[in-house]
C-alpha cells in the first residue's frame, strides 16, 4: 500500500488548503450561523475542486475534507462529493451521469444522503414514503440520494412533489433536515444492497477524513494554546499531564487518518474495502470523541466558552461520532461482517 498522493491529488490538496485557510475565517462561520457559506462555496466550485474528486477519488476527496475539517468550514463538500458525484459516476447509467455530473461539479446542484438506510423509507411502486429525522445539508441541497428498506438507492429531487424538508439544528452548523417523503417519484440509481453498501462504505471513510481535519484542528488550537499560556512562570506545555494528553489525541488523529487513507486507497485501487471503511469509521467515532475533548479540557477554562474557535471542532467531532453509526453500532457490523467470511482476501 502506498497512500503516497498523486501530483493531482497534492495540487488539489493545497489548492484547498489555500481557498480554506484565507476564507474560513472564525468571523466569517460567525455571521454564518447555523448555514452554509456561500461565497466561500462558490470560490471551491470555481477553483474546480469538487469537480476534481473524479479524477483524484476517494483518497483525493479524503485529503480536501481534511483541509475543510481543520477549519470547519461550513460547505457542503463531502455530501456532494460522496453521495452526488461519486455515487453517480459510480452507480449511474450513461444518462444519469451525463446529466447530473456537470451540476454537481460546477457546484450549481448540491447533493446529499439519506443514510444510513434504517427502515424508515418504503418505495411502493416506484413512489417514496417515510420520514428521515435529520439529513446533513439538506436544506441546500437539489438533489438527495435515498435508500429505502430494502437497501434499494433513489435519487430525488428536493423540490419534487411529495418531498418536505423541515429545518433541523444539530449539534454542528450542517443546514441540516428532516426529509419528509410522501408518494414522491425517486429515479432509480441501485438496485439491492450492493450500491447501497458501497456508497455507504464511501461516505463512511469521507467521513472518517473530515473527522480527521477537525481533529487534528482541534489539537492545532490545543497547542497553539498551551504554548502560549503560562502558569506559575512556565508554559502550560511544559507540564507532563499536559503533554501526555496531547500526545494521545496526535495519536488517535493519526489512527482516524492512517484508516481513512487505507479504506480510500483500496476504494481506488478497486479492491473491497467495507471492512476497512467500518474500522476508519469506528475510529473517527471513538477517537475522535477523545480528542475533541482533549482539545478543549486542555483550553481550561477558555474551552467552555462557546464562542471560542476550538468549541466549533468539540461540536462538529460530537456530530461525527454519531453520523453514520456510533463506535459501538459498527464494531458490531464489523463483527458480523468477520464472521460471514466476506472479508477473506483481504489484508
Amino acid at each position: 500500500m502506498d497512500f503516497t498522493p498523486s501530483e493531482e491529488q497534492a495540487a488539489a490538496q493545497g489548492l484547498a488548503a489555500r481557498i480554506f485557510g484565507d476564507l474560513s475565517t472564525h468571523e466569517r462561520m460567525v455571521a454564518a450561523g447555523t448555514g452554509t457559506d456561500a461565497g466561500l462555496w462558490k470560490e471551491l466550485c470555481t477553483a474546480g475542486l469538487p469537480g476534481a474528486v473524479e479524477d483524484i477519488g476517494l483518497l483525493g476527496l479524503v485529503l480536501l475534507l481534511e483541509e475543510q475539517g481543520h477549519t470547519t468550514a461550513q460547505v457542503p463538500l463531502a455530501v456532494t462529493c460522496v453521495y452526488g458525484i461519486l455515487a453517480v459516476a459510480e452507480h449511474g447509467t450513461a444518462e444519469q451521469r451525463e446529466r447530473l455530473l456537470p451540476g454537481l461539479c460546477d457546484g450549481t446542484a448540491v447533493a446529499t444522503g439519506a443514510f444510513p438506510a434504517r427502515g424508515g423509507v418504503k418505495a411502493v411502486g416506484g413512489a417514496l414514503y417515510g420520514v428521515v429525522p435529520w439529513v446533513p445539508w439538506l436544506r441546500d441541497a437539489t438533489h438527495v440520494l435515498v435508500a429505502d428498506a430494502e437497501r434499494d438507492v433513489w435519487i430525488v429531487e428536493a423540490a419534487a412533489p411529495g418531498v418536505t424538508v423541515v429545518p433541523v439544528e444539530t449539534t454542528a452548523p450542517w443546514s441540516a433536515g428532516r426529509l419528509v417523503l410522501d408518494g414522491v417519484r425517486g429515479e432509480s440509481l441501485g438496485t439491492g444492497p450492493g450500491a447501497c453498501a458501497a456508497i455507504l462504505a464511501a461516505s463512511r471513510t469521507a467521513f472518517a477524513g473530515l473527522q480527521a481535519g477537525v481533529c487534528a484542528g482541534s489539537l492545532a488550537r490545543a497547542v497553539q494554546h498551551t504554548t502560549t499560556r503560562e502558569q506559575f512562570g512556565r508554559p502550560l506545555s511544559t507540564n507532563q499531564g499536559v503533554l501526555l494528553r496531547a500526545a494521545d489525541a496526535h495519536m488517535d488523529t493519526e489512527a482516524i487518518r492512517v484508516t481513512a487513507y487505507e479504506a480510500a486507497w483500496r476504494r481506488d485501487q478497486q479492491l473491497d474495502y467495507e471492512a476497512q471503511a467500518l474500522t476508519a469509521a469506528w475510529w473517527a467515532s471513538e477517537a475522535g470523541r477523545r480528542v475533541v475533548h482533549a482539545g478543549q479540557h486542555l483550553h481550561g477554562g477558555t474551552g467552555a466558552d462557546l464562542d471560542h474557535p476550538v468549541h466549533r471542532h468539540f461540536l462538529w467531532g460530537r456530530q461525527l461520532d454519531a453520523y453514520l453509526g456510533c463506535g459501538a453500532e459498527l464494531l458490531e457490523e464489523l463483527g458480523l461482517l468477520i464472521g460471514s467470511g466476506r472479508t477473506e482476501g483481504t489484508s
